[in-house]
C-alpha cells in the first residue's frame, strides 16, 4: 500500500510539473484571481468557493482533460533517486542504427538531386507563391508529374536494417534456440499476448457495433450509425477527453472527426496557435522542398 502511495505521489508531482507554466496554468490562475471579485466568493470558504467557481465555469473540465492527456503519456513510475539507466534501457544501439540509416538515405537523396539537377530546397518566385496561395485549400488534390523521382530507399533495405538490430543487453547465447526462429526481427519487445489483445480491442469484436465495418451485428448498420452519431454529439457537449477517446474506439463519424480528435488530443485554438499555423503556412508558400515531392510520390 505504501509503495502504491509513493508511486501516486511521484505521478502527481510529475503531472503538476508538466502543467506548471503552461497556457492552461496561466489561464486558471487568471480566472481564480478574477473570481475574487465575485460577491459569491467568501473569505471563510475561499478555497471551496474558488473550486466551485472553476467547476461551474468549465475550467475544471479543461484541467481534467489536460491531466488525462498527461496520464496517457506518463512514463512508468519509478523512484525519484533512481539513476537514468535504471529507469529506461539505453538505446545506443538503436541510435547508431538510426544514424547509419539516415546517412544512407541522405546519400541517396543527394545522388538523385545530382542526377535530376534539382536543389533540395529553393525559394519560390513571387508568381508561384501567389498561385499556391490561391489554391491553398486545393493542395493534395492535384497530382504533379513526379515520374522522374525515384524512391529514396527500397522497403527491403529498411527491413534489412530492422533484421540486423541486436540488443547488446539481451543475451540469448550463441546456440540457436526456439526464440531465434520466431521472427526476423530479434529485438525483444514487451507486447500483449492473445487474451490481452482480445481484451484491449474488445470493441472490434464481431458482436460489437463498429462504424464503417460490415460485421454481422444484432443492430442494423443504419440504426447503429445514427445512434453512434447522436452519442458523439453528446460526448462533444460534455467536453470530456477520456469519454471521447473511448467513444472513437467504435468508429468516428466523419462530420465529428475534427472536433473529436481535437478533444482527445486536448487541442484548442488559441491566438498563438493560429499565429503559429500562419507562420508555417507562410514558410510552405515561400519555400519549395524536395521532400514535399517525395511525400507526394
Amino acid at each position: 500500500m505504501q509503495g502504491e502511495e509513493e508511486e501516486l505521489s511521484v505521478s502527481i508531482a510529475h503531472i503538476v510539473q508538466k502543467l506548471k507554466g503552461t497556457a492552461l496554468h496561466c489561464q486558471l490562475e487568471k480566472e481564480a484571481r478574477g473570481s475574487l471579485f465575485n460577491p459569491d466568493i467568501k473569505l471563510e470558504t475561499l478555497k471551496e468557493d474558488i473550486k466551485d467557481f472553476l467547476k461551474a465555469s468549465g475550467w475544471e473540465k479543461k484541467l481534467q482533460n489536460a491531466v488525462y492527456r498527461e496520464l496517457s503519456v506518463l512514463p512508468a513510475p519509478c523512484h525519484p533517486a533512481a539513476p537514468a539507466e535504471h529507469i529506461k534501457e539505453p538505446l545506443a544501439y538503436m541510435r547508431r542504427a538510426q544514424a547509419s540509416w539516415e546517412k544512407r538515405v541522405l546519400k541517396s537523396l543527394n545522388s538523385m538531386c545530382t542526377e535530376l539537377n534539382i536543389p533540395l530546397a529553393r525559394k519560390r518566385p513571387a508568381d508561384e507563391q501567389k498561385e499556391l496561395l490561391n489554391k491553398w485549400n486545393e493542395m493534395g488534390t492535384d497530382e504533379p508529374d513526379l515520374s522522374l523521382f525515384r524512391p529514396v530507399y527500397a522497403p527491403k533495405d529498411f527491413l534489412e536494417v530492422l533484421i540486423n538490430l541486436r540488443n547488446p543487453n539481451y543475451d540469448v547465447g550463441d546456440q540457436p534456440s526456439f526464440r531465434t526462429h520466431l521472427g526476423l526481427i530479434q529485438v525483444p519487445l514487451n507486447i500483449k499476448d492473445i487474451p490481452e489483445l482480445r481484451e484491449f480491442f474488445s470493441e472490434l469484436s464481431l458482436n460489437t457495433g463498429q462504424l464503417g465495418v460490415d460485421d454481422s451485428t444484432p443492430v442494423p448498420p443504419e440504426l447503429f450509425e445514427n445512434e453512434h452519431f447522436q452519442l458523439g454529439k453528446k460526448v462533444l457537449a460534455e467536453h470530456d477527453s477520456a469519454a471521447a477517446q473511448q467513444y472513437v474506439r467504435q468508429g468516428c463519424p466523419t462530420a465529428l472527426r475534427a472536433d473529436l480528435w481535437a478533444l482527445i488530443l486536448n487541442i484548442s485554438e488559441h491566438p498563438e496557435d493560429i499565429l503559429y499555423y500562419e507562420q508555417l503556412k507562410s514558410n510552405v508558400i515561400q519555400h519549395d522542398l524536395l521532400s514535399d515531392s517525395l511525400i507526394y510520390k
